[in-house]
Protein backbone atom coordinates (compact mmCIF):
# COMPACT_ATOMS: atom_id res chain seq x y z
CA UNK A 1 0.00 0.00 0.00
CA UNK A 2 0.98 3.61 -0.60
CA UNK A 3 0.54 6.58 1.74
CA UNK A 4 1.70 10.18 1.79
CA UNK A 5 2.29 12.59 4.67
CA UNK A 6 3.91 16.00 4.99
CA UNK A 7 7.04 16.90 6.93
CA UNK A 8 9.31 19.91 6.76
CA UNK A 9 12.91 21.00 6.86
CA UNK A 10 14.62 24.38 6.70
CA UNK A 11 16.69 26.00 4.01
CA UNK A 12 18.35 29.26 5.03
CA UNK A 13 15.82 31.01 7.27
CA UNK A 14 12.80 29.60 5.44
CA UNK A 15 10.86 26.39 5.82
CA UNK A 16 10.51 23.76 3.08
CA UNK A 17 7.62 21.29 2.86
CA UNK A 18 8.77 17.71 2.29
CA UNK A 19 6.44 15.11 0.79
CA UNK A 20 6.99 11.87 2.68
CA UNK A 21 5.89 9.03 0.35
CA UNK A 22 5.76 5.57 1.88
CA UNK A 23 5.21 2.35 -0.08
CA UNK A 24 4.82 -1.09 1.50
CA UNK A 25 4.99 -4.10 -0.81
CA UNK A 26 5.44 -7.87 -0.48
CA UNK A 27 8.99 -9.07 -0.84
CA UNK A 28 12.21 -9.46 1.03
CA UNK A 29 11.90 -7.44 4.29
CA UNK A 30 13.81 -4.18 4.17
CA UNK A 31 13.63 -0.44 4.80
CA UNK A 32 14.93 1.87 2.08
CA UNK A 33 15.10 5.63 2.65
CA UNK A 34 15.74 7.73 -0.48
CA UNK A 35 15.52 11.41 -1.42
CA UNK A 36 18.94 12.84 -0.47
CA UNK A 37 18.78 12.40 3.33
CA UNK A 38 21.75 13.32 5.50
CA UNK A 39 23.06 11.11 8.31
CA UNK A 40 20.52 12.23 10.94
CA UNK A 41 17.64 11.46 8.56
CA UNK A 42 19.12 8.14 7.40
CA UNK A 43 19.20 7.02 11.03
CA UNK A 44 15.51 7.85 11.42
CA UNK A 45 14.47 4.46 10.01
CA UNK A 46 15.91 2.75 13.10
CA UNK A 47 14.28 5.27 15.44
CA UNK A 48 10.93 4.96 13.65
CA UNK A 49 10.80 1.15 13.65
CA UNK A 50 11.80 0.94 17.30
CA UNK A 51 9.42 3.73 18.35
CA UNK A 52 6.49 2.01 16.61
CA UNK A 53 7.30 -1.34 18.26
CA UNK A 54 7.71 0.23 21.72
CA UNK A 55 4.39 2.08 21.26
CA UNK A 56 2.61 -1.29 21.21
CA UNK A 57 2.10 -1.64 17.45
CA UNK A 58 3.31 -4.58 15.37
CA UNK A 59 4.02 -4.28 11.64
CA UNK A 60 4.24 -7.07 9.08
CA UNK A 61 7.69 -7.90 7.76
CA UNK A 62 7.51 -6.43 4.24
CA UNK A 63 9.56 -4.26 1.93
CA UNK A 64 9.28 -0.58 2.89
CA UNK A 65 10.39 2.28 0.63
CA UNK A 66 10.31 5.88 1.87
CA UNK A 67 10.88 8.71 -0.58
CA UNK A 68 11.49 12.28 0.60
CA UNK A 69 10.47 14.64 -2.18
CA UNK A 70 11.71 16.82 -3.78
CA UNK A 71 14.71 14.57 -4.23
CA UNK A 72 17.15 17.38 -5.14
CA UNK A 73 16.92 19.09 -1.71
CA UNK A 74 19.14 17.72 1.05
CA UNK A 75 17.11 16.78 4.14
CA UNK A 76 18.85 17.49 7.45
CA UNK A 77 16.08 17.61 10.06
CA UNK A 78 15.42 14.90 12.63
CA UNK A 79 11.86 16.31 12.68
CA UNK A 80 11.12 14.01 9.72
CA UNK A 81 10.89 11.09 12.17
CA UNK A 82 7.23 11.75 12.94
CA UNK A 83 5.91 12.12 9.35
CA UNK A 84 7.82 8.96 8.34
CA UNK A 85 6.27 7.02 11.25
CA UNK A 86 2.76 8.32 10.51
CA UNK A 87 3.20 7.58 6.79
CA UNK A 88 4.37 4.06 7.55
CA UNK A 89 1.36 3.42 9.80
CA UNK A 90 -0.98 4.88 7.16
CA UNK A 91 0.45 2.59 4.48
CA UNK A 92 -0.30 -0.39 6.74
CA UNK A 93 -3.85 0.89 7.20
CA UNK A 94 -3.41 1.62 10.91
CA UNK A 95 -4.05 5.34 10.42
CA UNK A 96 -6.73 6.67 8.00
CA UNK A 97 -5.21 8.59 5.08
CA UNK A 98 -7.94 11.24 5.22
CA UNK A 99 -6.72 12.24 8.71
CA UNK A 100 -3.24 13.20 7.45
CA UNK A 101 -4.06 14.91 4.15
CA UNK A 102 -3.99 18.48 5.51
CA UNK A 103 -1.56 18.02 8.38
CA UNK A 104 2.13 18.76 8.89
CA UNK A 105 4.08 16.55 11.29
CA UNK A 106 7.37 17.69 12.78
CA UNK A 107 9.07 16.06 15.76
CA UNK A 108 11.94 13.75 16.56
CA UNK A 109 11.05 10.35 17.99
CA UNK A 110 12.80 8.72 20.90
CA UNK A 111 13.08 4.93 20.99
CA UNK A 112 10.14 4.67 23.38
CA UNK A 113 7.92 6.71 21.04
CA UNK A 114 8.03 10.07 22.82
CA UNK A 115 8.16 13.25 20.75
CA UNK A 116 11.20 15.47 21.13
CA UNK A 117 11.41 19.16 20.14
CA UNK A 118 13.38 20.34 17.11
CA UNK A 119 14.67 23.69 15.87
CA UNK A 120 13.12 25.68 13.02
CA UNK A 121 9.45 25.21 13.97
CA UNK A 122 8.43 28.84 13.23
CA UNK A 123 9.57 28.94 9.57
CA UNK A 124 7.98 25.51 9.10
CA UNK A 125 4.67 26.84 10.45
CA UNK A 126 4.81 29.84 8.08
CA UNK A 127 5.47 27.54 5.11
CA UNK A 128 2.69 25.14 6.16
CA UNK A 129 0.16 27.96 6.18
CA UNK A 130 1.36 29.15 2.76
CA UNK A 131 0.83 25.62 1.37
CA UNK A 132 -2.75 25.44 2.65
CA UNK A 133 -2.13 22.94 5.45
CA UNK A 134 -4.46 23.43 8.40
CA UNK A 135 -3.04 21.21 11.19
CA UNK A 136 0.43 21.13 12.74
CA UNK A 137 1.57 18.33 15.07
CA UNK A 138 4.64 19.14 17.17
CA UNK A 139 6.34 18.21 20.44
CA UNK A 140 4.89 20.01 23.51
CA UNK A 141 7.96 22.26 23.91
CA UNK A 142 7.53 23.54 20.33
CA UNK A 143 3.83 24.39 20.66
CA UNK A 144 4.21 28.02 21.79
CA UNK A 145 6.53 28.72 18.89
CA UNK A 146 4.13 27.19 16.36
CA UNK A 147 1.21 29.18 17.84
CA UNK A 148 2.84 32.44 16.76
CA UNK A 149 1.37 31.87 13.29
CA UNK A 150 -2.37 32.35 12.85
CA UNK A 151 -4.44 30.03 10.69
CA UNK A 152 -3.05 26.71 11.99
CA UNK A 153 -4.47 24.27 14.49
CA UNK A 154 -1.46 23.30 16.58
CA UNK A 155 -1.48 19.99 18.47
CA UNK A 156 1.06 19.24 21.19
CA UNK A 157 1.78 15.52 20.90
CA UNK A 158 3.40 13.71 23.84
CA UNK A 159 4.12 10.44 22.05
CA UNK A 160 3.38 8.41 18.95
CA UNK A 161 0.71 6.24 20.61
CA UNK A 162 -1.26 9.35 21.63
CA UNK A 163 -1.06 10.70 18.07
CA UNK A 164 -2.33 7.40 16.60
CA UNK A 165 -5.28 7.38 19.01
CA UNK A 166 -6.14 10.93 17.94
CA UNK A 167 -5.87 10.22 14.21
CA UNK A 168 -8.02 7.10 14.53
CA UNK A 169 -10.66 8.94 16.58
CA UNK A 170 -10.16 6.92 19.77
CA UNK A 171 -8.91 9.92 21.78
CA UNK A 172 -9.44 13.49 20.55
CA UNK A 173 -6.70 15.99 21.33
CA UNK A 174 -7.60 19.61 21.93
CA UNK A 175 -5.65 22.23 19.95
CA UNK A 176 -2.88 23.85 21.97
CA UNK A 177 -3.44 27.32 23.41
CA UNK A 178 -0.77 29.95 24.02
CA UNK A 179 0.48 30.56 27.54
CA UNK A 180 0.18 34.29 28.26
CA UNK A 181 2.52 34.05 31.22
CA UNK A 182 5.32 32.98 28.94
CA UNK A 183 5.10 36.10 26.81
CA UNK A 184 7.12 38.43 28.95
CA UNK A 185 7.61 42.05 28.02
CA UNK A 186 11.32 42.78 28.23
CA UNK A 187 10.97 46.54 28.03
CA UNK A 188 12.61 47.09 31.41
CA UNK A 189 16.30 47.10 30.50
CA UNK A 190 18.77 46.28 33.21
CA UNK A 191 21.43 48.32 31.40
CA UNK A 192 20.49 52.00 31.32
CA UNK A 193 22.37 55.06 30.10
CA UNK A 194 21.45 56.70 33.40
CA UNK A 195 24.26 54.60 34.94
CA UNK A 196 26.88 56.15 32.63
CA UNK A 197 28.41 59.31 34.08
CA UNK A 198 30.14 61.73 31.71
CA UNK A 199 31.00 60.53 28.17
CA UNK A 200 28.65 63.06 26.62
CA UNK A 201 30.16 62.88 23.13
CA UNK A 202 30.02 59.09 23.07
CA UNK A 203 26.40 59.04 24.23
CA UNK A 204 25.52 61.66 21.63
CA UNK A 205 27.19 59.53 18.91
CA UNK A 206 25.30 56.40 19.98
CA UNK A 207 22.03 58.35 19.97
CA UNK A 208 22.72 59.45 16.37
CA UNK A 209 23.67 55.89 15.44
CA UNK A 210 20.45 54.51 16.93
CA UNK A 211 18.32 57.17 15.21
CA UNK A 212 19.79 56.64 11.74
CA UNK A 213 21.01 53.02 11.87
CA UNK A 214 24.66 54.10 11.55
CA UNK A 215 27.78 52.08 12.41
CA UNK A 216 30.08 53.29 15.19
CA UNK A 217 33.77 52.85 16.07
CA UNK A 218 34.85 53.84 19.57
CA UNK A 219 38.55 54.38 20.23
CA UNK A 220 39.71 54.87 23.81
CA UNK A 221 41.99 53.81 26.64
CA UNK A 222 41.19 50.71 28.71
CA UNK A 223 38.50 51.29 31.32
CA UNK A 224 37.03 54.37 29.63
CA UNK A 225 33.61 52.70 29.34
CA UNK A 226 33.48 51.57 25.69
CA UNK A 227 31.95 48.17 26.46
CA UNK A 228 29.55 49.65 29.01
CA UNK A 229 28.31 52.17 26.44
CA UNK A 230 27.92 49.53 23.73
CA UNK A 231 25.90 47.18 25.94
CA UNK A 232 23.38 49.96 26.55
CA UNK A 233 22.84 50.57 22.84
CA UNK A 234 19.76 48.25 22.54
CA UNK A 235 18.05 50.19 25.35
CA UNK A 236 17.66 53.28 23.14
CA UNK A 237 16.53 51.50 19.96
CA UNK A 238 12.82 51.56 19.00
CA UNK A 239 10.66 48.58 19.98
CA UNK A 240 10.41 45.77 17.48
CA UNK A 241 7.52 45.69 15.06
CA UNK A 242 5.56 42.41 14.74
CA UNK A 243 7.22 41.69 11.37
CA UNK A 244 10.72 42.30 12.77
CA UNK A 245 10.00 40.15 15.82
CA UNK A 246 8.83 37.22 13.66
CA UNK A 247 11.89 37.56 11.41
CA UNK A 248 14.26 37.49 14.41
CA UNK A 249 12.39 34.58 15.99
CA UNK A 250 12.71 32.62 12.72
CA UNK A 251 16.48 33.10 12.74
CA UNK A 252 16.83 32.10 16.39
CA UNK A 253 14.52 29.12 15.88
CA UNK A 254 16.62 27.76 13.01
CA UNK A 255 19.79 28.32 15.02
CA UNK A 256 18.35 26.41 17.98
CA UNK A 257 18.72 29.42 20.31
CA UNK A 258 15.12 29.68 21.47
CA UNK A 259 14.59 28.43 25.00
CA UNK A 260 11.98 25.88 26.04
CA UNK A 261 8.40 27.08 25.60
CA UNK A 262 9.66 30.37 24.17
CA UNK A 263 7.33 32.45 22.07
CA UNK A 264 8.07 35.59 20.11
CA UNK A 265 11.40 37.37 20.64
CA UNK A 266 10.49 40.82 21.97
CA UNK A 267 13.90 42.50 22.39
CA UNK A 268 16.43 43.57 19.80
CA UNK A 269 19.41 41.21 19.58
CA UNK A 270 22.77 42.16 21.02
CA UNK A 271 25.55 39.87 19.83
CA UNK A 272 29.11 40.17 21.09
CA UNK A 273 31.30 37.43 19.53
CA UNK A 274 34.77 36.82 20.97
CA UNK A 275 37.72 38.07 18.93
CA UNK A 276 38.81 34.47 18.33
CA UNK A 277 35.60 33.80 16.34
CA UNK A 278 36.20 32.30 12.90
CA UNK A 279 34.95 33.61 9.59
CA UNK A 280 32.30 30.86 9.47
CA UNK A 281 31.07 31.80 12.95
CA UNK A 282 30.78 35.43 11.85
CA UNK A 283 28.94 35.06 8.51
CA UNK A 284 27.51 31.54 8.71
CA UNK A 285 28.44 28.32 7.02
CA UNK A 286 28.33 24.53 7.08
CA UNK A 287 27.52 22.02 4.34
CA UNK A 288 24.04 23.52 4.38
CA UNK A 289 24.77 27.07 5.58
CA UNK A 290 23.43 28.17 8.94
CA UNK A 291 23.20 31.76 10.18
CA UNK A 292 26.30 33.41 11.65
CA UNK A 293 26.70 36.31 14.08
CA UNK A 294 25.87 39.01 11.50
CA UNK A 295 22.50 37.32 10.93
CA UNK A 296 21.84 36.57 14.60
CA UNK A 297 22.23 40.33 15.20
CA UNK A 298 19.62 41.15 12.52
CA UNK A 299 17.53 44.22 13.51
CA UNK A 300 19.85 44.66 16.48
CA UNK A 301 23.45 45.40 17.47
CA UNK A 302 26.63 43.52 16.57
CA UNK A 303 29.32 44.54 19.06
CA UNK A 304 32.96 43.75 18.22
CA UNK A 305 35.17 44.48 21.19
CA UNK A 306 38.96 44.72 20.70
CA UNK A 307 38.42 45.11 16.96
CA UNK A 308 42.08 44.77 15.80
CA UNK A 309 42.34 41.44 17.66
CA UNK A 310 39.93 39.81 15.18
CA UNK A 311 41.65 38.09 12.25
CA UNK A 312 41.96 40.22 9.15
CA UNK A 313 40.01 37.66 7.11
CA UNK A 314 37.12 37.75 9.59
CA UNK A 315 36.99 41.55 9.52
CA UNK A 316 37.07 41.80 5.74
CA UNK A 317 34.02 39.54 5.30
CA UNK A 318 32.01 42.16 7.17
CA UNK A 319 32.13 44.51 4.17
CA UNK A 320 29.18 42.91 2.34
CA UNK A 321 26.74 42.66 5.28
CA UNK A 322 27.55 46.23 6.40
CA UNK A 323 27.02 47.65 2.92
CA UNK A 324 24.25 45.43 1.51
CA UNK A 325 22.48 44.44 4.78
CA UNK A 326 22.58 40.81 3.70
CA UNK A 327 25.19 38.11 3.30
CA UNK A 328 25.36 35.41 0.64
CA UNK A 329 27.03 32.16 1.67
CA UNK A 330 27.93 29.65 -1.04
CA UNK A 331 28.71 26.02 -0.29
CA UNK A 332 28.73 22.82 -2.31
CA UNK A 333 25.18 21.86 -1.33
CA UNK A 334 23.50 25.27 -1.36
CA UNK A 335 23.90 29.00 -1.91
CA UNK A 336 21.83 30.96 0.58
CA UNK A 337 21.30 34.63 1.38
CA UNK A 338 20.80 35.63 5.02
CA UNK A 339 19.54 39.04 6.21
CA UNK A 340 21.98 41.20 8.22
CA UNK A 341 20.39 44.60 8.85
CA UNK A 342 22.63 45.45 11.79
CA UNK A 343 24.12 48.38 13.62
CA UNK A 344 27.82 47.62 13.97
CA UNK A 345 29.35 48.97 17.18
CA UNK A 346 33.09 48.38 17.40
CA UNK A 347 35.57 49.26 20.15
CA UNK A 348 39.36 49.32 20.20
CA UNK A 349 42.36 50.69 22.03
CA UNK A 350 44.47 53.33 20.25
CA UNK A 351 47.59 51.16 20.50
CA UNK A 352 48.74 47.71 21.76
CA UNK A 353 49.30 48.93 25.34
CA UNK A 354 46.13 51.02 25.15
CA UNK A 355 47.44 54.38 26.41
CA UNK A 356 48.45 56.29 23.29
CA UNK A 357 47.17 59.86 23.61
CA UNK A 358 46.29 59.43 27.30
CA UNK A 359 47.34 62.42 29.42
CA UNK A 360 47.51 60.40 32.62
CA UNK A 361 49.51 57.39 31.44
CA UNK A 362 52.57 57.18 29.21
CA UNK A 363 52.36 55.01 26.11
CA UNK A 364 55.14 52.40 25.85
CA UNK A 365 54.52 51.48 22.20
CA UNK A 366 56.81 52.48 19.36
CA UNK A 367 55.50 54.21 16.26
CA UNK A 368 56.01 51.01 14.27
CA UNK A 369 54.02 48.91 16.76
CA UNK A 370 51.11 51.38 16.69
CA UNK A 371 51.09 51.40 12.89
CA UNK A 372 51.09 47.59 12.71
CA UNK A 373 48.26 47.53 15.25
CA UNK A 374 46.03 50.02 13.45
CA UNK A 375 46.81 48.62 10.00
CA UNK A 376 44.88 45.48 10.92
CA UNK A 377 41.84 47.60 10.04
CA UNK A 378 41.65 48.16 6.30
CA UNK A 379 40.63 51.45 4.75
CA UNK A 380 37.55 49.97 3.00
CA UNK A 381 36.26 48.61 6.33
CA UNK A 382 36.80 51.90 8.18
CA UNK A 383 35.17 53.71 5.28
CA UNK A 384 31.95 51.77 5.93
CA UNK A 385 31.78 52.89 9.57
CA UNK A 386 29.90 56.18 9.77
CA UNK A 387 30.92 57.48 13.19
CA UNK A 388 34.48 57.45 14.54
CA UNK A 389 34.71 58.77 18.09
CA UNK A 390 37.27 59.10 20.88
CA UNK A 391 36.21 57.85 24.30
CA UNK A 392 38.35 59.60 26.88
CA UNK A 393 39.04 58.64 30.46
CA UNK A 394 36.17 59.45 32.85
CA UNK A 395 36.94 62.27 35.26
CA UNK A 396 36.72 61.70 39.02
CA UNK A 397 34.14 64.47 39.37
CA UNK A 398 31.88 62.73 36.83
CA UNK A 399 32.21 59.36 38.56
CA UNK A 400 31.11 60.83 41.89
CA UNK A 401 28.45 63.14 40.54
CA UNK A 402 25.23 62.97 42.53
CA UNK A 403 23.09 64.06 39.62
CA UNK A 404 21.76 61.08 37.67
CA UNK A 405 22.60 61.02 33.97
CA UNK A 406 19.95 61.05 31.26
CA UNK A 407 18.02 57.79 31.13
CA UNK A 408 17.72 55.43 28.18
CA UNK A 409 13.98 56.04 28.07
CA UNK A 410 14.48 59.75 27.53
CA UNK A 411 17.01 59.17 24.75
CA UNK A 412 14.78 56.51 23.16
CA UNK A 413 11.94 59.03 22.82
CA UNK A 414 14.12 61.28 20.66
CA UNK A 415 15.32 58.27 18.64
CA UNK A 416 11.75 57.11 17.99
CA UNK A 417 10.71 60.63 16.92
CA UNK A 418 13.60 60.75 14.43
CA UNK A 419 12.85 57.22 13.17
CA UNK A 420 9.23 58.25 12.56
CA UNK A 421 10.39 61.14 10.34
CA UNK A 422 12.73 58.78 8.47
CA UNK A 423 10.02 56.17 7.97
CA UNK A 424 7.61 58.75 6.53
CA UNK A 425 10.34 59.77 4.11
CA UNK A 426 11.60 56.33 3.08
CA UNK A 427 8.83 53.74 3.59
CA UNK A 428 7.76 53.99 -0.07
CA UNK A 429 11.20 52.58 -0.91
CA UNK A 430 10.88 49.75 1.64
CA UNK A 431 13.43 51.41 3.98
CA UNK A 432 13.14 52.64 7.55
CA UNK A 433 16.32 54.58 8.44
CA UNK A 434 18.76 57.02 6.86
CA UNK A 435 21.72 54.65 6.78
CA UNK A 436 19.89 52.55 4.15
CA UNK A 437 19.62 55.36 1.58
CA UNK A 438 21.47 55.01 -1.73
CA UNK A 439 23.08 57.81 -3.72
CA UNK A 440 19.94 58.76 -5.67
CA UNK A 441 17.91 58.98 -2.45
CA UNK A 442 20.58 61.16 -0.87
CA UNK A 443 20.27 63.58 -3.77
CA UNK A 444 16.49 63.60 -3.45
CA UNK A 445 16.03 63.82 0.32
CA UNK A 446 19.25 65.42 1.61
CA UNK A 447 19.34 68.94 0.18
CA UNK A 448 22.04 71.02 1.83
CA UNK A 449 21.89 74.73 2.55
CA UNK A 450 24.53 76.80 0.78
CA UNK A 451 26.74 77.19 3.87
CA UNK A 452 26.48 73.47 4.60
CA UNK A 453 27.53 72.60 1.05
CA UNK A 454 30.53 74.96 1.22
CA UNK A 455 31.64 73.37 4.49
CA UNK A 456 31.31 69.85 3.08
CA UNK A 457 33.29 70.81 -0.03
CA UNK A 458 36.11 72.24 2.11
CA UNK A 459 36.20 69.06 4.22
CA UNK A 460 36.14 66.86 1.10
CA UNK A 461 39.40 68.39 -0.16
CA UNK A 462 41.06 68.91 3.21
CA UNK A 463 40.69 65.38 4.65
CA UNK A 464 40.58 63.59 1.27
CA UNK A 465 37.14 62.01 1.62
CA UNK A 466 36.14 59.13 -0.63
CA UNK A 467 32.82 59.17 -2.46
CA UNK A 468 31.47 56.68 0.09
CA UNK A 469 32.64 58.86 3.01
CA UNK A 470 31.04 61.89 1.35
CA UNK A 471 27.67 60.12 1.12
CA UNK A 472 27.90 58.76 4.67
CA UNK A 473 28.62 62.19 6.13
CA UNK A 474 25.49 63.52 4.41
CA UNK A 475 23.41 60.63 5.76
CA UNK A 476 24.69 61.25 9.29
CA UNK A 477 23.93 64.98 8.90
CA UNK A 478 20.42 64.06 7.75
CA UNK A 479 19.96 62.02 10.94
CA UNK A 480 21.25 64.89 13.10
CA UNK A 481 18.77 67.21 11.37
CA UNK A 482 15.95 64.72 11.98
CA UNK A 483 16.84 64.57 15.69
CA UNK A 484 16.60 68.36 15.73
CA UNK A 485 13.26 68.21 13.84
CA UNK A 486 14.87 70.31 11.07
CA UNK A 487 13.64 69.83 7.48
CA UNK A 488 16.89 71.24 6.03
CA UNK A 489 20.52 70.20 6.58
CA UNK A 490 22.38 73.21 7.91
CA UNK A 491 26.09 73.93 8.38
CA UNK A 492 25.78 72.96 12.08
CA UNK A 493 24.52 69.48 11.14
CA UNK A 494 27.28 68.98 8.55
CA UNK A 495 29.95 70.21 10.99
CA UNK A 496 28.90 67.69 13.65
CA UNK A 497 28.78 64.87 11.08
CA UNK A 498 32.31 65.71 9.88
CA UNK A 499 33.62 65.87 13.44
CA UNK A 500 32.12 62.47 14.23
CA UNK A 501 33.69 61.06 11.08
CA UNK A 502 37.23 62.38 11.19
CA UNK A 503 38.17 62.07 14.87
CA UNK A 504 39.36 58.50 14.63
CA UNK A 505 42.36 58.87 16.85
CA UNK A 506 44.43 56.42 14.79
CA UNK A 507 46.99 58.81 13.33
CA UNK A 508 50.34 58.95 15.07
CA UNK A 509 52.15 61.47 12.89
Amino acid sequence: MFAKTYGATTLGIDGRIIDVEVDVSPGLPGFELVGLPDTSVKESKERVRTAIRNSGMQLRQERVTVNLAPADVRKDSSGLDLPIAVGLLASYGMVPEVAVQNALFSAELSLDGNCRPISGILPMAITAREHGLTEFYVAPSNADEALLIDGLKVYAVENLAQLVRHLTGVEMLSPAMPHPTEQKKDAAFTDDFADVQGQYQAKRALEIAAAGGHNVLMVGVPGSGKTMLARRMPSILPELTKEEAIEITKIYSISGLLGKDTGLVTTRPFRSPHHTSSTVAMIGGGSIPRPGEVTLAHHGVLFLDELPEFSKKTLEVLREPIEDRQITVSRANATLTFPSSIILVAAMNPCPCGFFGDKSHACECSAGEIKRYTRKLSGPLLDRIDLHIRVSRVEYSDLHATRRAESSDSIRQRVVAARTIEWERLHRHGLFCNAQMNHSMIKKYCRLEREAESLLEAAFHRINLSARSHDRIIKVARTIADLAQSPAITAIHIAEAIQLRSDVGLNIE
